[in-house]
């Protein structure tokens, strides 16, 4: 495995594993997307975008705290906890790392190196159709209702206008994809870990789709589906997004940790907080985004491993 480099935060090119891990996330996501079909028009302030019926355009959306309270892959460790896949005091590590992504609200490193290779470890040997069917289960048990009513807004006034939706993310592309398909967004761009005849074999296609990889993952699903950076959107909590955000013609900064606050009012990037319900400076987005409430989770997981042991 390797060490902590591709996860530190710091301004860099992308890397070889990079652009594997990008054109590896595009290509799983074209293949399980389904387009989806909305009715209800979301209200804007800002009529003129999304531009409605441009389909050179597309919105990308990060998900650990920016569509979603928390972090994905520590939710779906709760599940398969309870699902006996690994033992109480690996329940403790994900529970007391669930707890300081929401206190601290940005990702950290070792942490998520700590997640990603505990995913991985407990996942080897089991069939990819078997995790795809839990991860359904798992969404409805422990994520439906921690998704920010705010930024499914944003995104559903993407897809009012005619414009595919994907999620961005680190996650496992099987998890992401059945939140995708939840929310009803256009597909998943996420982690891919390698599989030998639909068994996962415990290591990665590339790298975890975190910093530089996620831009390279942009960039070529835009390649493949003709669209123009120029005219999409991201939006992300993250300063580790700086590269995907940077890509697109407009950037969003959602419930931003402090250095991207910091970045975003340099480049004049718009903000958007849901953690406090106040309003950043820059507005600009459809007013149908609304205020997040901050749901409980992680009290209960904490509890939870410690009546088991």
């Amino acid at each position: 495995m390797a060490a902590l480099g591709w996860l530190t935060p710091r301004r860099r090119s992308a890397t070889a594993r990079s652009v594997l891990a990008g054109e590896a996330s595009a290509e799983a996501a074209r293949k399980s997307s389904k387009e989806a079909q909305q009715t209800a028009p979301a209200e804007a302030e800002e009529p003129v975008f999304p531009v409605i019926g441009d389909t050179s355009a597309a919105a990308f959306f990060d998900l650990d705290n920016t569509v979603m309270q928390g972090a994905a892959i520590f939710h779906f460790g709760r599940g398969l906890y309870k699902r006996k896949f690994f033992e109480t005091r690996d329940l403790a590590r994900f529970a007391w790392q669930q707890a300081w992504f929401r206190l601290a609200g940005v990702e950290d490193p070792e942490h998520m190196q700590d997640a990603r290779d505990s995913a991985l470890s407990i996942v080897k040997g089991h069939r990819v159709v078997e995790l795809q069917t839990i991860g359904e289960e798992i969404y409805d048990e422990y994520m439906a209702d921690r998704i920010w009513p705010g930024t499914r807004a944003l995104a559903q006034a993407h897809l009012d206008a005619g414009q595919k939706v994907w999620l961005v993310t680190a996650a496992p592309v099987e998890i992401a994809t059945v939140i995708a398909r939840r929310l009803g967004l256009t597909g998943a761009l996420g982690t891919v870990a390698e599989s030998v005849d639909g068994i996962y074999t415990g290591r990665l296609v590339g790298e975890p789709l975190h910093g530089p990889a996620k831009a390279e993952a942009v960039r070529a699903l835009a390649a493949a589906e003709g669209l123009d950076l120029a005219r999409c959107a991201a939006y992300s909590d993250s300063h580790n997004d700086i590269p995907m955000l940077s890509l697109v013609g407009h950037p969003y900064a959602i419930n931003p940790d402090a250095k991207l606050r910091k970045h975003a009012r340099e480049k004049d990037w718009r903000l958007r907080d849901y953690r406090t319900g106040r309003k950043a400076a820059k507005v600009g987005i459809p007013a149908a985004a609304g205020v997040g409430a901050v749901a409980g989770g992680t009290a209960a997981a904490i509890a939870l491993s410690r009546r088991r042991r």
